[in-house]
């Protein structure tokens, strides 16, 4: 970790204590340290995936930055206190922190990886948009399997950006930064999920009011419910089994002591 914030733990994982309007700054640090650096968010998938898959771990205990993101994450940062005023700005959800980009200092080569042909492409020319006088390249996530991601880190070598947005889907992405780590080039890495088909348009972001009340979810089942409706209604569930699961270990390991 490069990032001298606070940080603390929210359903066992380190999260970053960072509002959206600083995200700039932080984004400029990161590029300015040069090497390999990651950007993630945090909510109810995510935790469920850091629990059971050993890789999606690895890369969060090793991110520079793990954003609190999804309302049931940020209303538990609040009731944990802080010494910051406990705001909505905390919480930072992937498109939050992409409009901030044009005020992001070293930024001059983007790519995208992610999402199909035409909202990959549709979302490079909005960047550009939002960032006059930056290169912005595109590979679309469609089929993807081991030659696809080779040819892809391959091509990123040799354009050599400051960001990496890949908006691949949980758990692939992670699992794609994580695996190619060694041979990917250096830059800043935001692991961006549905964020891609937001800025194409492709996808309607939830009014972030909605959010606020906690009904964030509700959008999302209406919009994509196969994808969602586990992860609504069924997820939570195994998330409670595996961190009561965790506890319990915990007590009866200090108990055996």
């Amino acid at each position: 970790m490069i990032l001298g914030r606070d940080r603390l733990n929210l359903l066992d994982v380190e999260v970053t204590a960072v509002p959206e309007n600083r995200m700039a700054e932080v984004l400029t640090g990161l590029i300015a340290a040069g090497g390999r650096r990651t950007v993630v968010g945090h909510n109810l998938h995510s935790c469920y995936l850091y629990h059971t898959l050993p890789a999606f771990r690895e890369l969060y205990d090793s991110a520079d930055v793990v954003l609190m993101d999804g309302a049931p994450v940020y209303a538990l940062w609040k009731r944990q206190g802080h010494a910051a005023a406990p705001d909505a700005s905390f919480r930072v959800g992937s498109t939050d922190w992409i409009k901030h980009l044009g005020s992001v200092q070293g930024l001059d080569r983007v790519a995208v990886v992610g999402t199909n042909v035409p909202s990959n492409a549709l979302a490079c020319r909005r960047l550009e948009t939002l960032l006059p006088g930056t290169k912005v390249l595109g590979w679309a996530g469609e089929n993807w399997g081991p030659e696809k991601e080779a040819a892809i880190v391959d091509e990123l070598q040799a354009f050599a950006p400051n960001l990496v947005l890949v908006g691949l889907g949980m758990p692939l992405q992670e699992n794609f930064l994580w695996q190619r780590r060694n041979d990917l080039p250096e830059a800043v890495y935001g692991a961006v999920g549905g964020a891609l088909d937001q800025i194409s348009g492709h996808q309607v972001l939830a009014p972030r009011w909605l959010g606020r009340l906690g009904f964030e979810w509700l959008w999302r089942l209406m919009i994509s419910p196969r994808r969602v409706f586990g992860r609504v209604f069924i997820e939570p569930w195994k998330l409670a089994a595996v961190l009561a699961g965790r506890k319990f270990r915990s007590t009866q390991a200090g108990a055996s002591k």
